[in-house]
């Protein structure tokens, strides 16, 4: 018979054989937690070191551009919509400069000015980035009126407080546009008509017009629907009259660029051979396509420089050659250095009358060189090799030695690669076949993780704008648009079945009369060749077409001379991408606006089963 002690010693026992398998099991638990830890924290890391935020374009609202952008096909051309044409100002709002509304020289003889601030509350105008344009707190007042009867006190605020009339006054004394009361009313009805459409930056003095009663003004305003800083000018005639009060009232009003008392005063356009007497032109003084100088030898060294050669991309499709462009831009950027610009570019043979490619086109006829300069550093590219070869040449004659230049043959050598490389001037060549010359390859790959396409460095010209401007101030900011694509997309059976049966004139007759009140203003973008293929509409609408501007354009025009002094004295033709931007902007401007894709047909925007 065991001893019972026996017994316990032996359970006792069994226990002690049990406890490290229970405290094994925590251990292993403990390991596996910790290494799961320790895997999420290691990835958590790598994510955290090798993500890049994506391109701002990409951000946008309008993302479907940039994604139809980087499309590409097979063959590495593009096949996007040549429509429309977005740029910088399309996309998001902008930095606003540094005294953005004040006077640009002392000739405006701005009165009363202390009220300009007020007048250009919108938020983007006050903020100093795009982000600061969201927590602005200070809103248009006209904008956040909830009556009419409310938007016109709070547009009161525009103008001046002026002393009460003298008891003594007759109301049928002669207008006198000197009086401060002949602008204040001015400003009064131009604040309760166009409050919704355009921001009123500042006046000048107003001036009698033709026949008594009559006062001409000037003032610079911005649109409300641009997202850009840009200012814009505008002068009307104006009929006033004397209340029972004393007090001047604005009994109606001429259209945009009436007043011509009050326009800036018209200097001599480029003369020519063939014409005796050229015709006179009003310039804008805030256009600067001045091009900048290296300077002096220690300037040109002290600088670094990014230069591409011309490439595959060279007369292609104008979406691409912003694509390669800003990705070139991007890589300066990147990598610190100052980009060489070549102002020549090649406008496609789909842009131009005569079918042909057409290589004596200026950068400057289509984009803003001023802001361009402005928001990165450029240098232009004959001034540049200019330099170069003076000061390369000079530089055997003195102890600073020759300026140092890396070539790199290839897009394969990536951004990353040079970005610790000392030379003077690295120099991309791009002398392969195609899709391998193409400069946007350079930012392919894990390039693209690292450059950024500065898409807010790319704005419209100015030139084009101010046509923008003048088209839109024509129809006094009051209008809706439709944008009727046709062109290739409508021959095109196969991948555009029904656009068009959808985009005929009938179609477009029942369906516009069902989006838009009749007897509206209606602008229509389109690339539709023919004149009277809306003759239609024309029973419903006041339909307004590009061509029905022409005289912006031509040979009397502000535009016209302007472009004819960048080009040596001779005229530049009106092309097709001209066309574009110019539609492009007019219809963003619209109270309303339909959309082909959108609203008048089943198809989809890139071909059948694509929606």
């Amino acid at each position: 018979m065991k001893d019972p002690g026996e017994g316990d010693a032996l359970v006792g026992r069994a226990a002690v054989r049990e406890l490290p398998l229970s405290q094994k099991a925590i251990k292993v638990l403990g390991n596996v937690c910790f290494s799961a830890f320790v895997l999420f924290v290691l990835v958590f890391t790598v994510v955290a070191i090798t993500y890049q935020p994506p391109d701002p374009w990409f951000d946008s609202p309008k993302a479907i551009i940039s994604k139809s952008l980087a499309a590409t096909l097979p063959n590495a051309t593009f096949r996007t919509d040549d429509s429309v044409l977005r740029t910088g100002e399309d996309l998001a709002p902008s930095p606003s400069p540094k005294n953005a509304t004040a006077s640009p020289d002392a000739s405006d003889n701005s009165t009363d000015t202390s009220d300009i601030a007020t007048a250009s509350s919108d938020p983007a105008d006050n903020a100093s980035t795009p982000d600061d344009a969201d927590n602005v707190s200070t809103p248009d007042p006209a904008d956040n009126a909830s009556t009419p009867d409310a938007a016109d006190n709070a547009t009161s605020a525009l103008v001046p407080t002026l002393p009460p009339p003298s008891p003594d006054c007759k109301s049928d004394a002669p207008i006198n546009c000197s009086d401060p009361r002949a602008l204040a009313a001015i400003r009064r009805f131009n604040a309760r008509v166009f409050r919704r459409s355009i921001i009123f930056l500042n006046y000048e003095k107003s001036v009698p017009g033709s026949v008594t009663g009559e006062c001409d003004a000037s003032w610079r305003f911005r649109n409300r629907r641009e997202k850009s800083w840009r200012r814009y000018r505008d002068y009307r005639r104006f009929h006033l009259a004397i209340a029972d009060n004393c007090s001047y009232v604005v009994v109606s009003a001429g259209k945009f660029h009436s007043g011509s008392n009050a326009a800036p005063k018209p200097l001599p356009s480029p003369r020519r051979s063939s014409s005796p007497a050229p015709p006179t032109q009003i310039p804008d003084a805030e256009i600067n396509d001045t091009i900048p100088t290296l300077g002096s030898e220690s300037d040109f060294r002290k600088g670094k420089y990014l230069y591409y050669t011309r490439g595959g991309d060279y007369c292609k499709g104008m979406n691409q050659y912003l694509w390669s462009f800003l990705c070139g831009l991007g890589e300066a950027q990147f990598l610190n250095r100052t980009f060489v610009l070549d102002l020549n570019i090649c406008l496609p043979a789909t842009y131009n009358p005569s079918g042909r490619n057409d290589e004596s086109k200026d950068f400057r006829y289509y984009f803003d060189f001023e802001h361009l300069k402005e928001s990165a550093s450029v240098v232009e590219e004959s001034e540049f090799l200019r330099d170069w070869r003076r000061w390369e040449k000079a530089s055997g004659q003195k102890r600073g030695g020759k300026i140092t230049v890396r070539k790199v043959p290839t897009y394969k050598v990536t951004p990353m690669q040079l970005q610790k490389d000392k030379s003077a001037i690295i120099w991309r060549q791009f002398e392969g076949a195609e899709p391998e010359n193409y400069w946007y390859r350079v930012c392919e790959g894990s390039a693209a993780k690292f450059i950024q396409r500065p898409w807010h460095s790319i704005w419209k010209s100015k030139r084009l704008m101010n046509i923008v401007s003048q088209i839109a101030g024509r129809m006094d900011w009051d209008y809706d648009a439709v944008h009727v694509i046709r062109g290739e997309k409508a021959r095109n059976k196969q991948l555009w079945p029904n656009l068009d049966t959808d985009t005929s004139p009938e179609a477009l007759a029942q369906k516009l009369t069902k989006m838009i009140r009749e007897w509206r203003n209606l602008y229509i973008a389109t690339n539709e060749p023919f004149y009277n293929y809306f003759d239609k509409l024309r029973s419903h609408y006041k339909v307004h077409l590009l061509d029905d501007y022409k005289d912006l354009w031509g040979s009397a025009s502000e535009w016209y001379n302007e472009t004819m002094s960048l080009n040596n004295g001779r005229p530049v033709e009106f092309d097709g991408y001209m066309r574009v931007a110019v539609d492009t902007e007019v219809l963003y401007r619209a109270k309303n606006r339909v959309e082909t894709f959108n609203n008048l047909t089943r198809d989809c925007k890139d071909g059948i089963n694509t929606c």
